[in-house]
């Protein structure tokens, strides 16, 4: 299915070297203590990335803005927690907009009923990812104002399967010929050490979801593979009639790396099998996890920002206390002047 020039297409080997956008580390903000799980886009002639923050309780969503794709401006909160017992009462994390669906394309969000259309997951419980998380939707008609409707998707649904049972992460839909599609990643119920794989669900109508399958269409590849442990976090573009899946991989030496699956129709994927982004050495601000893609281009070339993650080091947290430097980083496909 896929070629040479398909797999050159996707690598971005020149890491920018430093976090682009990171967190806050003031105590009180929704951004204190990590930002994760980067969504780039563009909306009237500017770059636009929806992140997560999670200040010791839960998740909320943040928005920054750029001219240039490499500085990243904090334009605040836009989904904060909901009241106590609502099912965003301790998490709520955007993590998709439907957009353009080429790679190479504009990056453009598409207005879906003349709205913006988001989709959330929530964790119930206090902690960071604690507990089974749903999935719903969101609308907006100017970025920072989003109304979430009640959640589509849950880990307990009569057709879930066995292999989602313990809870769901993050989704991503993209519309393609009416149907939509919603990719996400979940986990079993036994309990750590889990395992993460990548599932997919189609409506015709935003209201009623449906399993594609009884399985996940991305599964844990053999014993010594990179996705041995997770798959996870899909990123599906489009590029020259084949669809792509960015993803996240998890291997028994412990480390997370971003990988990428091929498709002709949305349903069946083949895994490219290496990493796209790998953990760099001691010292560097990736030298524990390189993972959770996301990617658009600017002038030919590709932005692959993914989830920089470092142990943190004595002081190096300001005021905030927290184990690990976790914030969004850069890789690209031509070397940046």
């Amino acid at each position: 299915m896929t070629d040479l020039f398909d797999v050159i297409t996707i690598k971005t080997p020149f890491k920018l070297g430093r976090i682009t956008f990171g967190p806050s580390l003031k105590r009180g903000e929704f951004d204190s203590h990590l930002v994760d799980a980067a969504f780039t886009f563009r909306w009237e002639d500017k770059f636009y990335m929806t992140y997560i923050g999670w200040d010791g309780i839960g998740y909320r969503t943040g928005l920054a803005s750029s001219d240039d794709l490499v500085l990243w401006h904090r334009e605040g909160l836009i989904i904060d927690r909901g009241p106590a017992g609502s099912f965003t009462q301790n998490n709520v994390a955007l993590t998709w907009i439907i957009r353009d669906n080429e790679l190479y394309g504009d990056s453009n969000l598409k207005l879906v009923d003349g709205s913006m259309l988001g989709t959330y997951h929530a964790y119930p419980e206090a902690g960071y990812e604690a507990g089974p998380a749903c999935i719903g939707l969101c609308r907006s008609n100017n970025l920072k104002d989003w109304e979430l409707e009640e959640p589509c998707l849950r880990s307990d649904d009569p057709d879930a399967g066995e292999w989602e049972k313990g809870g769901l992460y993050k989704s991503c839909i993209v519309e393609h010929e009416g149907s939509y599609y919603m990719f996400y990643n979940a986990k079993g119920s036994d309990g750590w050490p889990w395992r993460e794989q990548t599932g997919l669900v189609v409506s015709t109508d935003l209201k009623s979801w449906k399993r594609a399958f009884d399985h996940p269409i991305i599964a844990n590849g053999p014993a010594g593979s990179i996705d041995e442990i997770f798959a996870s976090d899909p990123c599906v573009v489009r590029h020259q009639g084949k669809w792509i899946m960015f993803y996240y991989t998890l291997s028994a030496d412990g480390h997370a790396r971003d990988s990428a699956a091929f498709s002709d129709d949305l349903l069946h994927w083949e895994k490219l099998g290496e990493a796209l982004t790998n953990p760099g050495g001691p010292g560097q601000v990736d030298s524990e996890h390189a993972h959770k893609p996301a990617v658009i281009t600017k002038d030919g070339i590709l932005y692959h920002y993914y989830c920089a993650v470092s142990p943190a080091t004595p002081g190096s947290t300001g005021e905030i206390t927290h184990n690990e430097h976790r914030g969004i980083a850069l890789a690209t496909s031509r070397a940046l002047a």
